[in-house]
């Protein structure tokens, strides 16, 4: 019987030393929804995410992409999961020395084998989906500014039309116009795509517009999750003041004062 699950995580624990990062986190994304994860710095969402990714192995637990176990799978079998996967990350992370025709297509044509021309023929059409004109596809990434990066993170996330995709902190440094436009921009390429989304953020405008459901990572541990609709009803005193951006309650913030 196929699962309507495209991401399960169950029960993964994940230590640095003496330091507990992930204490039995599970959670389960179905297929074509968004799952979004907040938390604040420190609360492991990086951590869980490149667990995920296979770029941590978790201490115990498992973790299944499309049923294919990622904590086990072999070296072959790892590569077939990450050409499911697409990635937005944290502040764009372009190849300074490559064009972004190039930035773009990188999957295509390293993970895919697709030869130059079509790769980059792929990668104009994708730059122009997030509202990119082909000229920008000879431009160095240092002559874009910071909004116009990310919608290039979002191209080449998109490029090979992947059935799942991350995304990192999105919005992080953007304006709070430019990052609806990317929220808008994300919500549009994930329609058309069909994905299934992994998304961490601290940024509540973005949860509450590309979230179908909303999980709260605190210490490690999943303390809430819900439909994103019941994200300011929660009940949970953490989340409230997390949602609310209130510098008093539960979550202790320590400020050293002169």
């Amino acid at each position: 019987m196929m699962s309507n699950n495209m991401i399960e995580i169950i029960d993964i624990k994940k230590s640095f030393g003496y330091n507990d990062v992930l204490k039995d986190v599970n959670l389960t994304v179905k297929k074509e929804s968004s799952l979004v994860i907040i938390g604040g710095s420190g609360s492991g969402k990086s951590v869980m995410l490149k667990c995920v990714l296979g770029l941590l192995r978790p201490d115990s637990g498992s973790i299944l992409v499309d049923g294919d176990d990622v904590t086990q799978t072999g070296l072959g079998n790892r590569k077939r999961v990450l050409q499911k996967i697409g990635m937005l990350f944290q502040g764009a992370a372009l190849f300074d020395s490559l064009k972004i025709w190039e930035n773009v297509a990188f999957g295509l044509i390293q993970g895919q084998g697709l030869d130059k021309k079509a790769a980059k023929e792929i990668a104009v059409e994708k730059l122009r989906r997030v509202g990119l004109s082909p000229d920008v596809a000879e431009l160095a990434p240092a002559e874009l500014s910071g909004g116009m990066q990310k919608r290039v993170g979002l191209a080449r996330a998109i490029a090979t039309e992947p059935e799942v995709i991350f995304f990192d902190e999105p919005t992080t440094g953007l304006d709070p116009i430019m990052a609806d436009v990317i929220n808008d921009l994300i919500l549009e390429c994930v329609e058309d795509l069909g994905a299934t989304t992994l998304t961490i953020t601290h940024d509540m405008a973005s949860a509450h517009k590309i979230a179908d459901r909303v999980a709260m990572l605190y210490q490690g541990e999943i303390i809430w999750e819900d439909d994103a609709s019941m994200i300011n009803h929660s009940g949970n005193e953490y989340v409230d003041q997390f949602v609310q951006g209130r510098a008093h309650g539960p979550i202790q913030v320590d400020v050293h004062k002169s």
